[in-house]
């Protein structure tokens, strides 16, 4: 099933274009967005959700517009920005209860206990007590909780250690094994996309320079290493070439 539909986002900015963005996301798949840094990956994710406005394109969710439906679209997403700051005092349950009041009947206090719980998350400690990691998990608890078919992160595994970034990964495969729902993350760790991904799309100022499974960009660019199959890092690195990788200087 379709989960994510983008396409043509166009916006404007006086420093930055967005350029006809397109891309799909079907339940069961795991897209790694990358990019360089100001290459369009937040600003993408922005306009998709409708938080900014765009000059033209479209995104869907579930088959839904949007810009048309988006208070049921989001009824069916769960994201997650890096560096999200939490009320870093209020402990966790009033958090929750907070949360749970946006989603009325389709929130499951069932599912939220059974989250916690498998997350070893206790959530009568405040949310400055908890790790970077945890707290990603604490926020997919609240996503699971309402039945989100789709999960946005923005750089989830930013700033967090090689083994909680493993266990992250880890949790994204399993989070898609059933083929109920879909995650689309956006980083610039290029062995976390080796360790779950299913998909890349790749952005480069503002244009989508590549959109594939893993396999099949894999194949692709094959030639980039003759004597044997290349990494994606190399193959990332090769998306990027700028104007001055074959200038000579003086």
């Amino acid at each position: 099933m379709e989960v994510l539909r983008v396409d043509g986002l166009c916006k404007k900015y006086p420093e930055f274009e967005l350029k006809n963005v397109s891309f799909r996301l079907e339940s069961g798949q795991i897209m790694g967005f990358v990019g360089r840094n100001g290459a369009g990956k937040s600003t993408t994710i922005k306009a998709m959700l409708n938080m900014i406005h765009s000059e033209s394109g479209r995104a869907e969710i579930l088959g839904m517009n949007v810009a048309e439906n988006e208070t049921e679209c989001k009824k069916n997403i769960g994201v997650v920005y890096g560096g999200i700051n939490f009320y870093p005092k209020k402990k966790l349950s009033v958090i929750k209860n907070t949360v749970k009041s946006f989603y009325g009947e389709s929130w499951d206090e069932e599912k939220y206990n059974k989250y916690i719980n498998l997350f070893s998350i206790d959530d009568r400690k405040t949310a400055d007590e908890l790790s970077s990691g945890m707290k990603i998990k604490f926020l997919i608890a609240l996503a699971l909780s309402h039945g989100a078919k789709l999960l946005i992160f923005d750089e989830p595994t930013s700033g967090l250690d090689p083994v909680s970034r493993d266990d992250i990964c880890r949790l994204f495969q399993s989070l898609v094994k059933s083929g109920e729902r879909a995650i689309f993350f956006s980083t610039h760790i290029v062995s976390d996309l080796e360790k779950c991904a299913t998909h890349i799309t790749y952005i480069r100022n503002g244009e989508i320079a590549e959109s594939l499974p893993i396999g099949e960009m894999l194949e692709k660019y094959s030639e980039l290493k003759p004597d044997g199959k290349p990494s994606l890092e190399e193959i990332i690195v090769s998306l990027e070439r700028t104007d001055y990788d074959d200038e000579i200087f003086d």
